[in-house]
């Protein structure tokens, strides 16, 4: 005979047990030995195993034969959600933990070429700025502009949305220094909501939210690891930062661009999630 539970039966655990929190229902068996509760609860694991094989199969079954746009659409709407959640939670004054030299990745890993499968010609390269309030045209700038902005100096942790991550050391401005040295903007919250970027040839190009690109540790680099930046891994500039992953971080910057609307991102037009945040 069992003891339902109700509002009168004296359970253990008191508000410490979360069962007696969610006035779940309960009962009690009689007394039995060691070898008949443990039948019961055999018994009850191989239901709750069978009942899961068959959700978990009937799940992959109704996902083969959804429809390849209702599947990107779903995905879409877990990619959003995600990206309020963690929106919700990110703290600009939030840092990434630093690691020290001797923790530096060697050789350093290299990862993507879109956009930079041809060598750069230096002596040409030019940084094109556009959205900046007050100017008929965008604002062009050279490598000299850039170095001569706050250096800064940062060892993080590089995650790529591919599962592995290395600890990089970069160097170069922070993005803030340069909003600060070439628009009028003084704060976050009088830019743009988003600022996108590109590769001078236009092949590769993403999205950013202003609130994770002017971090106080996303750079602009032009060294890595102690050493002027190789065009493999995106000479002469490109963005680093740890609150967002590696696909975010491009390479090979040709053009900026401040902007209220949400901008095109290469990896979200492919199906992938356009905040890719940490």
């Amino acid at each position: 005979m069992t003891v339902e539970h109700d509002q009168d039966t004296k359970w253990p655990g008191g508000h410490e047990n979360s069962a007696n929190v969610l006035n779940e229902r309960r009962s009690l068996s009689d007394e039995m030995s060691d070898t008949e509760a443990r039948k019961v609860l055999f018994a009850r694991s191989r239901r709750g195993f069978l009942l899961g094989g068959v959700t978990a199969l009937a799940g992959i079954l109704g996902w083969r034969w959804m429809p390849d746009e209702t599947k990107v659409g779903f995905l879409q709407k877990v990619f959003r959600f995600n990206e309020k959640v963690t929106s919700a939670f990110y703290r600009p004054a939030h840092l990434a933990p630093e690691f020290p030299a001797e923790k530096i990745t060697r050789p350093a890993r290299v990862n993507g070429m879109l956009g930079i499968e041809n060598e750069v010609d230096l002596a040409s390269w030019r940084l094109n700025v556009g959205g900046i309030p007050q100017r008929t045209g965008d604002l062009v700038l050279t490598m000299d502009d850039i170095r001569r902005l706050p250096r800064s100096e940062c060892i993080t942790e590089f995650k790529c949305i591919e599962g592995w991550s290395t600890i990089v050391q970069w160097t170069g401005p922070k993005f803030s220094d340069f909003v600060a040295a070439f628009t009028p903007w003084r704060s976050p919250e009088e830019m743009p909501p988003y600022v996108s970027l590109a590769t001078p040839d236009g092949g590769y190009f993403v999205g950013w939210d202003t609130a994770s690109i002017m971090h106080p540790q996303t750079l602009l680099v032009y060294e890595m690891n102690g050493e002027v930046l190789t065009s493999k891994h995106g000479a002469p500039l490109r963005l680093a930062s740890p609150t967002k992953y590696g696909i975010k971080q491009l390479k090979r910057i040709g053009r900026i661009d401040f902007t209220n609307e949400r901008p095109q991102d290469y990896w979200a037009n492919e199906g992938y999630d356009w905040y890719s945040g940490l």
